[in-house]
């Protein structure tokens, strides 16, 4: 059984949540439905429903009803990656030891509406985002309440999609590269849908 900040669960209920971890722990991936009904014995999907909408009411799982792929587990499957002390990228410091503490992705990643967008061009070197990382960017409802120099994903008409820095003037905003080869795009502000503003940088190495 996993432990969780959640309220208790029914029987049915835990057997459920301790097969999702064990499936998206293996598999990187929410399973389907069906795959759940397989899972637990079931022939009807609506009970793998109930249990669903329980474990959300509860606090266990985030899940959008009639989409399994968006189910994210909230249970405490680990406290973090433990963050062993300092490394030198100038001279040597001592080895580490003892965890010190853990690096919690849990808020970054419960964060409602989170998505990914993976990173084409140099444009933003500048801002320590270069090609082929993937960014995750938290949706934005009120963009009249961005700050200035916030990094944005941004839907310009006949352009696409391009991550900049957001400023706004009065009725105009300009998207700013940080890569001085690139010169600003300046528009009205009714003509840029901003998407999502920057929560943190995956690089893979």
């Amino acid at each position: 059984m996993i432990d969780s900040s959640g309220d208790p669960l029914t029987p049915a209920q835990q057997q459920l949540y301790d097969w999702l971890a064990d499936y998206i722990g293996t598999h990187h991936h929410s399973p389907s439905i069906r795959q759940m009904m397989q899972a637990m014995g079931l022939r009807s999907p609506a009970p793998i429903q109930s249990r669903l909408r329980h474990l959300q009411q509860k606090g266990w799982i985030t899940w959008q009803e009639g989409q399994a792929r968006t189910l994210q587990l909230l249970g405490d499957l680990a406290s973090g990656i433990p963050v062993l002390g300092a490394v030198a990228a100038g001279g040597l410091v001592e080895t580490f030891d003892d965890v010190q503490e853990r690096l919690d992705f849990a808020p970054v990643l419960e964060t409602r509406g989170l998505f990914a967008l993976t990173v084409n061009g140099d444009s933003m070197v500048d801002a320590h985002i270069a090609d082929g990382d993937i960014v995750l960017m938290e949706p934005v409802l009120e963009p009249s309440r961005l700050k200035n120099g916030t990094v944005v994903s941004a839907l310009v008409p006949g352009s696409g999609t391009t991550l900049k820095h957001f400023h706004r003037n009065g009725s105009s905003v300009r998207l700013e590269a940080a890569n001085c080869a690139y010169a600003p795009i300046e528009l009205e502000a009714d003509q840029v849908q901003v998407q999502g503003r920057l929560l943190a940088v995956w690089r893979q190495v």
